[in-house]
């Protein structure tokens, strides 16, 4: 059992170490889709995944053309604030993508729009608050569907 969890441009090395470790941690696999806004060999990015960071399964996509070109037939769910459905309804399986967006502004309006069948919110209940960390967005969808899927 596993999943594939997808950064969208990330920005933020701290945020991708951490999900890379959470990746590692839950048995997915984690996906990168570039630009981003910090170096692989970025210390705070290896010091938030610890050691643990060379044992990731991890693919890397110079855009997200080629992301859906090497993807095309996975069953992917798309994670934002700006979505009507809530996280908790998604129909949780094995290997599924789960699309996140960059930190400053999450995933494109365009695909927000193309799949709006597709995305979710994980709600937030404090009108002062815009959006959560990404690394916690991705702990709490990736150990919904693993309670799910037990």
């Amino acid at each position: 059992m596993g999943f594939n969890i997808v950064l969208v441009e990330p920005e933020i090395p701290m945020n991708t170490g951490n999900i890379g470790r959470l990746s590692l941690a839950s048995g997915s696999v984690l996906h990168l889709v570039k630009p981003f806004g910090f170096e692989l060999n970025d210390k705070r990015l290896k010091r938030a995944g610890l050691d643990y960071w060379k044992h990731v399964n991890l693919n890397i996509y110079d855009n997200i053309q080629e992301f859906y070109l090497k993807n095309k037939e996975a069953n992917m769910v798309y994670l934002s604030s700006l979505a009507n459905k809530n996280y908790t309804t998604i129909k949780f399986q094995d290997n599924m993508f789960f699309l996140f967006g960059k930190e400053s502004i999450g995933l494109s309006k365009e695909l927000t729009t193309k799949n709006l069948d597709k995305l979710y919110k994980i709600p937030i209940l404090s009108k002062h608050v815009r959006s959560l960390n990404l690394a916690n967005a991705v702990s709490i969808v990736v150990y919904e569907a693993l309670r799910n899927l037990k």
